[in-house]
């Protein structure tokens, strides 16, 4: 049996602010502790559940943020950028049983800790076939096309709420409880490293390959916070504006859906302006 571990890091143990994951911040230093943590916790939850291998993708920022020298012999870590698939790197190669959503948050334009969707900002909201979209809802939508199910989530409590919509039979657990989009009730790591590998291990029981689900396209719409990153998207071959601030794009599969949205995130992150936007 063999676990991918996707893990970002605004839904991870005791971060609640910008800084605590904008890495070369002393505050980023602190929170790359906290965050191997539970990647770790999760990790060996699997591994006591039975899991012969367990393959962790790092998906936040420039993907080099955890601190491989303190996780377990065990574990093999996948860092860095450019990867086909980005957070759901590896995936799609057919020897992946579960896919754990670790330090997961809520979506652009929702409530939750640090919530935004591939953008920290810029992005005021997504949208799968009319529902607004999480990284969550996305990358379970990748993880069904290969026939691997979400069976662990992680992050705040609405997070973990969010990944009712998407991974109803998935095992949550709640780090923190949301006050604002920069402050919330934590959990010490001791609890909540506890508290994953426990669920994690439980977790692993569900890690049952299905069909993967095919013969269904997909449109995702964006939405902006200024006109001007509108224009820049339809740059993306097949996104058009569909509003003054929105572009949408219909993809035959959600592994096109997912690179075309690498896509426009990337060439709208390069027309936004330090002071303007």
């Amino acid at each position: 049996m063999k676990i991918l571990i996707s893990a970002d890091m605004e839904g991870a143990t005791g971060v609640t602010w910008p800084a605590d994951v904008l890495p070369g911040t002393p505050q980023w230093e602190r929170c790359r502790a906290l965050f191997t943590s539970d990647v770790n916790a999760a990790a060996l939850g699997f591994l006591d559940g039975g899991a012969d291998e367990v393959l962790v993708n790092e998906a936040h920022w420039t993907m080099r943020n955890l601190l491989l020298e303190r996780m377990d012999d065990r574990v093999q870590m996948l860092t860095g950028k450019h990867k086909s698939l980005s957070m759901v790197e590896g995936i799609q190669h057919g020897d992946v049983d579960g896919v754990a959503f670790v330090g997961y948050h809520t979506g652009a334009g929702a409530e939750g800790v640090l919530a935004h969707t591939y953008l920290a900002n810029s992005i005021t909201g997504v949208w799968l076939d009319g529902e607004r979209a999480s990284e969550g809802l996305l990358n379970a939508h990748v993880a069904a096309e290969f026939g691997v199910p979400v069976v662990l989530v992680t992050g705040d409590d609405l997070t973990c709420v969010d990944a009712e919509g998407y991974a109803p039979g998935a095992r949550k657990v709640a780090v923190k409880d949301h006050v604002s989009r920069y402050a919330a009730v934590c959990r010490t790591p001791a609890r909540t490293a506890a508290d994953i590998r426990a669920a994690a291990s439980r977790a692993t029981a569900l890690a049952v390959r299905h069909t993967p689900v095919t013969g269904k396209s997909f449109t995702v719409e964006l939405e902006f916070d200024a006109e001007h990153l509108a224009a820049a998207a339809t740059v993306v071959p097949g996104a058009e504006r569909s509003g003054e601030r929105r572009v949408a794009y219909t993809s035959a599969t959600m592994y096109e859906g997912i690179r075309t949205f690498k896509a426009v995130t990337t060439i709208v992150s390069a027309a936004v302006e330090e002071q303007y936007g």
